[in-house]
This record gives structure tokens, sequence and C-alpha cells, in this order.
């Protein structure tokens, strides 16, 4: 008889790994996960995670992590997905954030001891570097001082450079680490050496700045190269460690949004316990303002439950007996008891929590463009130097000439420059785009927003204000609008519904409300009330409207906002129509977005009337018009427009939006929505104008474009003079200073963002900026 083949046991871990400089350390990192036996693994360069499935009794945790620190970096085991009394980790928001948290705090760690080191470079390569370039400074033994302090920034403050560089030999594989290392030992060594063997180290030794290297003694010292070198490269690192993103803030964000306990009918008593500690089947108690505590099906009772933080839509949704509620939502007016249908990572919450932390491990980190050149540039320059050191020696030059020409070309081509092309632009940018309310988070951001060609608005609190507005107001032949929205008002006076304050404000706004007795509230259908001695009635339709109430409650349907209708005495007489309002600057928005060349849709949970209503309003067109979605719906929609071969940008302000801003390729938060949101986005605009979505484009591709002119020039600079340094034509002191004066040239380029102005279509072409004239330049980010 055949024997049933066993079925492999795999177990997942999720490992933290620290210690990744680039995208090549990730690649390598799976590579050697992979190679073990029994072993799958996915590491997220920009998560800084490792998740592994290996089979059991072939691998364990500990031998993963021992390979990633065998590769060169630290690891390890995160925490474990499920809570120590068995339940799953998506009910206890701390326990499943926790992970996370030990990823934010290695971070944290690292720029801290970043910091520390920049710090202690930065004050000692001040006087290191006025001491090497004044003569006038210069005391006797003046040389011994700066050698002293210059050791102290080489090994400590040098050190993550050089551990860099180190674990790369170990693996083949070279990186702007490698030169950095290079360029700064070949200046430490020969300043060592000159003093030591040479000319260099006598009292009373000045250094006189002239063009061509000496052709015979050792007599000069270029320490102040390798300070400079280290102290502006470890700014750059420094500033991109703070600027890495993170899921985590998103992911707990969103999991606190959860009912923390419930109350529970047990033993016909009601007993109030943690929200982990509930099962499939039992019932719970939630009072007019809390929340509800899971998924679950009203038994009794009837209230509004407002479900903005699913929906996004400021409108409540009726809830009585049979009505499904979902966990998290809240409970605005009357007391439910409700059966729990689904729990842990079941639920609606978790399920949310889940493609937010799913959307971004698919976001693959942007390789570095600095990175991808470095694979060619620094064997190459290696080679240059090795090259001269050779031909100089051949030709009968000396070894002094020979060294100090290849020197030069290390230090010439040491890329201080291009250490700082990236992060001062990202410092500058950002830091106009916070002074403009634009909080832009990190530099895979800015390669996203030159590439998107399509842009996906959410409307509630994106488009429109989010906050529901009187439309219009159709009185019947015998009545008055304005008694019609009084008596109207006076009874929604007393309720707590979004629509009813609506119609409050609206009324006060005209004159004063009239008193209400006799207050009734008939879930669903209608509150009622005593005004002035006749009963009024504010709600759904009682029976069929009069032709002329008909045509009026149908045209505020087709158009997406809220009809209700007002009896006085019986009577039919009127329907006042609320709706979302369009914020007065969104059309504006809209036509910038279509000038940088982006396509517009509006995504939405709202009708289909609403959201016609609303793309008409602000100028997108009516075939980009998708209504009436769930967030998961959100995400499929985002993720078809991927498929499409679009670049997709995505602007929202709900939980509702988080996973698809996430999904996204570049994502854009109002700073008014929800914490979750703000996390799972790219961008953030803070002023909650939606004019902002077109200057942070139009920033963040301006800073792109500096960042690549400063490392074009940062290049082509090192390509001018490395030939000048083999010829021994280049002092590797003024090597040195050509290499400070490109370092001042990218840092002056990236101060040019200072100058960057906010957009508007109404400005005068005269207060424009450049990448505004024309429109085709302005779909380029200038």
């Amino acid at each position: 008889m055949a024997q049933t083949q066993p079925l492999v046991d795999f177990t997942e871990v999720d490992l933290g790994v620290t210690g990744m400089t680039c995208t090549s350390c990730s690649s390598r990192v799976e590579r050697k996960l992979n190679k073990l036996d029994g072993v799958e693994a996915s590491v997220n360069f920009s998560t800084e995670t490792a998740s592994v499935k290996y089979e059991a009794g072939k691998a364990d945790p500990a031998q993963l992590i021992d390979v990633v620190r065998a590769a060169g970096y630290d690891a390890f085991a995160m925490a474990e997905e499920n809570t120590a009394d068995g339940g799953d980790s998506a009910a206890h928001p701390a326990a499943a954030a926790a992970p996370q948290d030990q990823i934010r705090a290695a971070r944290e760690r690292e720029a801290t001891d970043l910091k520390q080191r920049l710090i202690g470079s930065a004050l000692l390569t001040v006087p290191i570097t006025l001491l090497s370039m004044v003569p006038a400074w210069q005391f006797t033994n003046w040389q011994w001082a700066v050698l002293a302090m210059t050791t102290l920034v080489y090994f400590w403050s040098g050190a993550p450079f050089h551990q860099a560089t180190i674990t790369n030999i170990r693996h083949g594989a070279v990186t702007m680490d490698t030169l950095i290392t290079l360029g700064t030992t070949a200046a430490y060594l020969w300043s060592v050496w000159a003093l030591f063997f040479g000319s260099a180290g006598e009292p009373g030794m000045t250094m006189q700045m002239h063009l061509l290297p000496s052709d015979s003694t050792m007599d000069e010292i270029y320490l102040e190269t390798a300070a400079v070198v280290i102290t502006f490269l470890l700014l750059g690192r420094w500033f991109e460690t703070k600027a890495k993103g993170s899921s985590s803030a998103a992911l707990r964000t969103l999991l606190d949004m959860g009912a923390k306990d419930a109350v529970v009918l047990r033993d016909g008593a009601e007993v109030r316990v943690p929200v982990s500690q509930l099962t499939v089947g039992e019932v719970f108690v939630v009072r007019p303002g809390e929340k509800i505590a899971t998924d679950g099906r009203v038994l009794q009772g009837s209230s509004a439950v407002d479900e903005s933080m699913l929906t996004g839509e400021s409108v409540p949704v009726e809830a009585t007996a049979g009505t499904r509620v979902t966990g998290a939502t809240l409970n605005t007016s009357g007391r439910l008891m409700v059966e729990v249908t689904r729990i842990g990572s079941d639920t609606t919450l978790s399920q949310m929590a889940k493609l937010v932390t799913d959307a971004q491990a698919k976001k693959a980190p942007v390789e570095r463009l600095v990175d991808r050149i470095s694979q060619v540039f620094v064997p190459t320059v290696i080679l240059i130097s090795l090259l001269t050191l050779a031909a100089h020696i051949m030709v009968g030059n000396g070894v002094a000439t020979a060294f100090a020409a290849a020197v030069a070309v290390l230090i010439i081509a040491c890329p201080c420059a291009l250490g700082l092309a990236t992060p001062t632009a990202i410092l500058v940018g950002t830091g106009r785009g916070a002074q403009m309310g634009l909080l832009i988070k990190g530099p895979e951001i800015l390669e996203s927003t030159k590439k998107v060609d399509t842009i996906v608005l959410d409307k509630t609190g994106t488009v429109t204000s989010g906050v529901m507005s009187v439309g219009g107001i159709t009185a019947a032949a015998d009545f008055d609008a304005e008694e019609v929205l009084a008596r109207a008002a006076a009874v929604e006076a007393a309720s707590e519904h979004p629509i009813a304050e609506a119609i409050v404000a609206e009324a006060q706004r005209v004159g004063p409300v009239p008193a209400v007795t006799d207050f009734t509230n008939t879930a669903g259908q209608a509150v009622t009330g005593t005004v002035q001695g006749s009963t009024v009635r504010v709600g759904r339709p009682a029976g069929a409207l009069s032709a002329e109430l008909q045509d009026a409650f149908g045209d505020a349907q087709n158009l997406g906002g809220t009809p209700v209708v007002i009896q006085i005495d019986g009577s039919d007489a009127g329907v006042i129509t609320v709706r979302d309002t369009v914020k007065p600057t969104s059309a504006e928005a809209v036509q910038g977005l279509k000038d940088l060349g982006l396509t517009p849709w509006l995504l939405t949970g709202d009708n289909a009337g609403a959201a016609r209503a609303a793309a008409q309003e602000v100028g997108i067109d009516s075939t980009h018009v998708i209504a009436e979605v769930m967030p998961e719906h959100k995400v499929a929609h985002v993720e078809e427009l991927q498929a499409q071969g679009r670049n997709v940008a995505m602007v929202g302000d709900g939980v509702n939006d988080a996973a698809a801003l996430a999904s996204a390729d570049l994502g854009l938060a109002m700073g008014a929505g929800t914490d979750v949101a703000i996390e799972a986005s790219d961008i953030t605009l803070m002023n909650n104008d939606l004019r902002s979505t077109v200057d942070a484009i139009r920033l963040s591709r301006r800073t792109l474009g500096t960042i690549r002119g400063n490392l074009f020039w940062a290049f082509a600079y090192n390509v001018a003079l490395i030939p000048v340094a083999a010829l021994a034509l280049l002092n590797p002191m003024l090597a040195g200073v050509a290499m400070a004066f490109s370092s001042v040239f990218v840092v002056g380029n990236s101060l040019r963002l200072r100058s960057f102005r906010t957009w508007s279509t109404t400005a005068a072409s005269a207060d424009l900026d450049e990448d505004q004239q024309p429109a085709e330049r302005l779909r380029t980010g200038g």
C-alpha cells in the first residue's frame, strides 16, 4: 500500500535586521538565509525586517540570527505572534505592535550613536581644519596636536564606515563606504608616515599652499582631509537614519482604535472583561458613546452607529435588531445588545491592520542612485589610483611623487560632495516643506513623485469638507421655507445625529429656534415633537409625496444629498436636503494636478450620486469616479490602476484610506485626518488644503531635481580632476581643498530650495516658480 508523504511543517518567524546601509545589504542577507536548507526568506530594507519560513528540525531562530550576524549585520527575533494566553495578537494591540517597537528602538539607538559620533567629530574637525589651513595659527608642534585629534575622528567617528567596508570586502563587494575608508585611510597613513619618517614632524614646521606635490621629502600632511570627509558623511548618514520610514506607528495607531474592554452578559449579570477574552456567541452591551468591542450582530436595541473610521462618511448608519456592526465603530445614541460573531484576527479592524502592513511590505525600496553608480565608480577609482602609483614609479618620478599622486586621486574622488548631495537637498527641501505645512518622510518618496501619472482622491474630508450642511429647502405650497426649517430644527435639536446638527446650525443662522416638547425618536424612521402647538415629524417619507416634494426628494438623492421630509400636523410641509459640501479650493487643486500631468480619479465609500456630483463640481471626468467602496476595495482599485501600468498617488484622510495610502506608489494624507492615515502615508498635508497636494508634488520633484544636479556636478568634478591628480599635477592638500569646495557647491545648490514658493492658478505669472511656465515644465517638476 502506498504511503502518504508527510506534509512539510513550516514555522514562520520575523527577524529585525539592523546595520543595513543600502539595498545591496538586504539582498546579501536574503541570499545568505536562503542558502540554508529548508529556509525561505524575504528581507525588506525599508522596514528592516526579514520574514523567514523554515522547516522544523532543519533550522531555528538562533541559527537564522547567527547567519545574519555572520554576514556582518545584527539581528534579533521579534515578539511572538501569539500572546501568552493563546489569543491572537490582533486582539492585543500592544503585543501586535511590539515587534515594530523593537525595530524603532534599534533605529533610534543607531541614530543616537551616529549623532554622538557626529558631534564629537565636528568639535574636533573645526580646530583641525583651521590649524591646517591657516599658517599664521600653526604654533610649534601644532601638527602633533592635529594628529591626536584626527586619530580620534578617524578611528571612533569613522568606525561605521570602516566596519561597513570590512563587511563588504569580506563578501567581495564595494560601495561608497569602501571609497570613504580608502580615501581617509590613505590621507591618514600618508600623514602619519610624513610625521614619523619624513620632515613633517619637525618642530616649527608650517604648511604652505602650493599647486604641485612635493617631489623630494615627505613634508605635507593631509589630516584635515580625513577629518572633514568623515564629519560631512556622518552628517549625511545620521540624517538618512532619522528619515527612514516606519510602519510601526501606523499599525499601533490602527490597533489602538479598538475598544479595550467590553461589558458581557454572563449568568444574567453584566461583567466587564478585556476584549481578548470575548468568545464567539457571547452577548455584550454597548452604551451610548462607547465603542463597539468587536464584530457582531445586534440582538436588541436601536441606535445610530458612526462608521466613519471604516467608510470615511460622516452620516451614521442606523442599527436595529439583526444589523451587522463592526468593532471599533462608535455607538452614538441608543443602548445595543450585540452578539459576538468574529474575534481576533478575523475582525474587520485586524484585517485592516493586515492590509496596512502587507501594503507597506510590498513597497520596494528605491535603490539609491549613489549606490548604483558606486558599483562602477569605486572600483574604477581604486584601479586608477593603483595604476597612477605604478606608472610614476616606472617612469622614475620617485616614490614620494608617485604616492602623492595616488593619494591625490583617492582624495579628489573621495565622495564628500556625493555623500552630501542627497541629505542636504532633502534637509533643505523637507525643511521648506515643513514651513509650508508639507511633511515629506524620506528620499524614496521623491522618486515616487517623479513617476506618478495618476492621482486617486478620497472624497469626504479631502475633496469635500466632511461636515454636513443644509444644501436646500423645498417648501410645500401652503408652507413657508423658514417656518419649515425652524420647526424641523426645533425637533432635531433634541437629537445628536449629524444631519440634525446641520439642520439646527442652519436654522440658528436664520433666527431663533423654538422649543420642543413630547420628543420621541423612532430609530431609523423619524423624530417627532410638539412645536408651538403643532405636531412636527422629521425623517423618512411617511407615505406618497406631492409631485413637487417628490421631485425635490429624488433630485437630492441623485445629487448625493440626504433628503429629510418634514410633516406639520400630518401634512407634508417640505424637504430639507443635507449634504457634504465641496471645499472651495478643490476645483483649483484638481486643475493644478492636471497641469502637473496627473489624471485625477475620485474614489469614495459614498453613494454614486454624491460622488458624481462632487466630481463634476471639481472637474473630474465622470468616467474616473468609483463609488460605494469599502477599505479593501479601495486597495483593490488602486492595485487595478497599477496593473494597467499607471504609477498611482493616493490622497485621503481616514482610517479607511490607510491601506490604500500604503499600497499606492505615493500616499498623501490630509493633516486633519486620522493618525493612522498620516502614518501610512508618504507625505502629510498639515493645512488640510487639497491645493497643498500640488505644492507637495512640485516640491518633491524640485528636491529630486536638485539631488540629481548635485550628483551630476559632484561626479563631473571628479571626472575632471582625477586625471589632473593622476598626472601629479595636483597637490593632495589642494585636492582636499577642491573636495571641500565641491561640498560647498552642493550645499549652496541645495539652499536654493529655500526660495520655493506656494502655487496658485490665480497667481500672476510673475510670481510663479520657474517650473510653472509653461504647464509642460510643471509636469517635470522643474
